[in-house]
């Protein structure tokens, strides 16, 4: 296992009011308490995970090979993972196109940001590549503007999901 103080991924998810589940649902469901008696798939099975779940260990395992790549220099890089960028409705198209994800600087004491948005990343990437090398594209890219150096420099393996 790391230490939490070597990289940090946090999950920053939007308050939706789909995300509640109401109580009339839950008590249709479940309405004679004939509610499901365990879960459908064991827990150590790959089907039990969420895809945000997947998602966030794809974002985890980039983060870890450019570590071993890079070691002290993104060491501090904070990784958040976000369901869609903030401001989505005030956004051109145009400015949507490209938005995987940002970067922002280290400023003062606060660690340099990444933010990785899994919704576009999820949409991009559907049919066309595979998304966990969609991510890891995306997180290099990003470290890449942050060291102020090329993708290619940062990762050797950056562009295997376009060629």
């Amino acid at each position: 296992m790391r230490d939490s103080s070597e990289l940090s991924i946090r999950l920053a998810v939007p308050d939706s009011p789909l995300r509640g589940s109401s109580g009339s649902a839950r008590r249709r469901r479940n309405r004679h308490g004939r509610g499901l008696r365990g879960d459908l798939v064991p827990s150590h099975l790959p089907g039990a995970r969420t895809r945000s779940e997947r998602f966030e260990d794809w974002v985890m395992e980039s983060a870890q090979r450019l570590e071993r790549l890079w070691g002290d220099r993104i060491q501090d890089v904070q990784i958040i993972v976000q369901e869609i960028p903030d401001g989505l409705e005030s956004m051109t198209p145009l400015a949507l196109r490209g938005l995987l994800g940002t970067s922002t600087a280290a400023v003062d004491k606060r660690p340099a940001i990444i933010t990785v948005y899994r919704h576009p990343i999820e949409m991009a990437a559907k049919g066309y590549v595979p998304t966990n090398e969609l991510v890891h594209d995306v997180v290099v890219e990003q470290i890449a503007e942050l060291l102020g150096m090329t993708p290619e420099a940062v990762d050797p393996a950056y562009g295997r999901s376009r060629a």
